[in-house]
């Protein structure tokens, strides 16, 4: 499988929330993202005005992204279509997201639920819990190296 790992374009946003609300672990429709304030209208702006999310594609397709606040220095999102989990996608992604955040800030974090594979993957990579938040999320931060 050949998989390439690119800055998003504006083209992406469509296929950014086919995967989002295609993920079966932390599931929400478009229209709950709607309810957060994430909508491709968002989306395409927060794209537009800065580099802030990665796609990974298989054969020219997405199949995967990531997504960060730069001014906060938070990982805001990294999702793989489940039949393409395994494969390393979702650590690429993660790479890349880090990367571009470790350039502006020392700490970086995420909040995710701690029940979730998520927790588990971030903790391979190196996370660090730092906080439970209730309802079952916690905070992660990670330190530059």
């Amino acid at each position: 499988m050949e998989a390439v790992v690119r800055l998003a374009k504006l083209a992406d946003v469509d296929a950014i929330f086919k995967i989002r609300t295609s993920v079966q672990e932390n599931h929400l429709s478009e229209d709950q993202l709607a309810d957060m304030g994430i909508t491709p209208e968002a989306i395409s702006q927060a794209i537009s005005e800065t580099p802030c999310a990665w796609v990974a594609q298989v054969c020219g397709v997405p199949v995967g992204f990531s997504m960060v606040d730069i001014e906060d220095g938070c990982v805001f999102a990294v999702f793989v279509l489940p039949e393409f989990e395994g494969y390393g996608l979702g650590r690429n992604l993660m790479h890349k997201a880090e990367s571009f955040l470790f350039k502006r800030h020392q700490k970086i974090w995420l909040e995710t639920a701690e029940a979730s594979r998520a927790s588990g993957f971030y903790r391979n990579l190196g996370w660090q819990p730092v906080k439970n938040l209730g309802q079952g999320d916690i905070r992660f931060e990670k330190q530059r190296k």
